[in-house]
């Protein structure tokens, strides 16, 4: 399917200090053709209002309404981007936004917290919220607070840390399943994604 013309373009969006070699994102972006990353630069000291111009920058050479693939901290660029952006129903089909962390209680790293405060704009385009159950940077009951503040269907994706290398996911095909089924608008859970309903 992702080899096909007329798929949509996926775009990778990583978060705080980018994607390793082991990242599903970096894996994504090895197996299918029609599947790059946006550079947004900063990744260890990363600012909101450049991350958000870089990502801008991205859709807007991209030739046609691509498919967003966003991870932890990225999510937050991705929303932050819709809240300030008017076209962006034109050039975003759907976006998986995955492990999103919880940024404005989150005094840790200020490198987080500097994304604060949360876009709250509801998403003009379909989105899918993935979320662990032992996440160490956001909760599933903050995740859904963002799911419904986004109007993002939540998927409880089960105890998976926070849904990156170390959660030994390997290509995470049930990943890629959820993110291409948005091409025809039928965003169900793949096998192993436990789904609620929608959080509008």
């Amino acid at each position: 399917m992702s080899s096909h013309p007329e798929f949509p373009l996926v775009l990778t969006v990583p978060g705080l200090d980018n994607s390793g070699p082991d990242h599903w994102q970096t894996r994504w972006e090895a197996l299918h053709p029609r599947c790059e990353r946006v550079e947004l630069g900063l990744w260890d000291r990363p600012h909101r209002n450049s991350w958000v111009n870089q990502l801008n920058l991205a859709l807007r050479r991209a030739p046609g309404p691509v498919l967003l693939a966003a991870h932890s901290l990225g999510c937050h660029a991705v929303t932050a981007w819709a809240a300030m952006e008017p076209d962006a129903a034109s050039l975003v089909a759907g976006a998986l936004l995955v492990a999103p962390p919880e940024v404005d209680f989150f005094p840790l790293d200020t490198r987080v917290s500097a994304f604060s405060p949360t876009a709250s704009a509801v998403l003009p385009f379909p989105a899918l919220l993935l979320a662990s159950r032992n996440d160490p940077y956001c909760g599933q009951p903050a995740a859904r607070v963002l799911a419904r503040m986004w109007g993002a269907q939540f998927l409880d994706a089960g105890a998976l840390g926070h849904i990156n290398a170390d959660s030994g996911l390997g290509d995470w095909e049930e990943g890629w399943r959820l993110l291409t089924q948005m091409v025809d608008g039928a965003a169900r859970p793949a096998a192993g994604v436990q789904a609620v309903a929608p959080a509008r």
